[in-house]
């Protein structure tokens, strides 16, 4: 079985050293609804490996039909790994999932298994293959200085400003995410120097062949319909009474719970903000943005291989071409 090699980045006193490497891990990725959880457990089969969840919401407890997390019964069929770690009203950073992920992984490889990551969050990806650049410490006085601009200007105000001082960084973060938005600005103010710029050591990536990272590809029309479908799905399968179950009592999600898509827009509704036709059709858009960014994000890395997927497949046989284009990374 390979080793994890040593990888060192450029020094930085702002980052996370990371003295290995998950490129030897097999990596399934790809746009939401792109059919990741069924290949994924074939291949998984196929490989004789255990999957670790790349995915940011799976790991919040009671959130299971916003974010299609694998059913028990997949889960029995193979054994899943970082998903309900963390009640949604908890907050949980890139920082703790890759040191989740170290232990798993040690873990898994202990007991003579492959690790399988399968989900769809590119900063996570990112973040295993790369590195992680997590920026200077808090400065909570400027932090709370942005945080009364956005509520005296509004986030499309705040995002115009940081398109000034870091552009690179703007063009990353959706105007409505005031999470990222008030720390990017605040890293500048802090630091005189955009955030884009501190992170270009994350840059350099291996080639693809050098790694088993595979993402699935669908053609634009067929992914906007299999999204529509699972949305309204979703819906039907009773997610407003997931929703409504989750802020009882005077519960909220944190902030990061919240940027799956279709909790805010569920929330909304419960609100009275608007009706049921328009919580669904927020989601559908938000959804197809989302998955937009999500290829964006795919395309950027150098070691992603994308594997075209047409309609319904037979996915021990796309398991199976998978695993032998695979077959001479060391």
């Amino acid at each position: 079985m390979p080793q994890a090699r040593p990888h060192f980045h450029v020094a930085s006193k702002f980052v996370r050293p990371m003295t290995t490497t998950f490129h030897d891990c097999w990596f399934l990725t790809g746009a939401t609804a792109a059919g990741k959880t069924a290949i994924g457990v074939a291949l998984a089969q196929r490989l004789g490996a255990e999957i670790i969840s790349l995915d940011s919401m799976a790991i919040y407890r009671g959130m299971d039909i916003g974010t299609a997390k694998p059913s028990r019964e997949i889960r029995k069929l193979v054994p899943h790994h970082l998903i309900d770690i963390v009640d949604p009203t908890e907050e949980y950073s890139v920082a703790q999932y890759v040191d989740a992920v170290a232990a798993v992984v040690a873990d898994i490889r202990a007991r003579g298994k492959e690790p399988l990551f399968v989900g769809g969050t590119p900063l996570y990806l990112k973040s295993l293959l790369r590195g992680l650049f997590e920026g200077p410490p808090a400065n909570w006085n400027l932090r709370r200085e942005i945080e009364a601009e956005l509520e005296h200007v509004g986030s499309q105000a705040l995002f115009d400003r940081l398109a000034q001082v870091d552009p690179i960084a703007a063009s990353n973060i959706h105007p409505n995410d005031t999470r990222r938005l008030i720390r990017a600005l605040e890293v500048f103010r802090a630091t005189g120097e955009p955030l884009s710029h501190q992170q270009l050591q994350f840059e350099d990536g291996m080639a693809a062949d050098e790694c088993r990272v595979f993402v699935l590809r669908r053609q634009r029309e067929e992914l906007h319909r299999r999204i529509e479908s699972r949305v309204r799905a979703m819906v039907d399968a009773g997610l407003v009474d997931e929703v409504r179950g989750l802020i009882q009592n005077g519960h909220d999600l944190s902030r990061t719970a919240r940027q799956a898509v279709g909790y805010n827009e569920a929330i909304a509704f419960l609100n009275g903000e608007y009706g049921h036709d328009e919580m669904v059709s927020r989601i559908i858009y938000h959804t197809r943005r989302f998955a937009k960014r999500q290829g964006t994000w795919f395309r950027s890395l150098s070691e992603c291989r994308f594997v075209d997927v047409a309609h319904e497949v037979n996915s021990s046989e796309l398991a199976e071409r998978i695993a032998r284009e695979a077959e001479n990374v060391e």
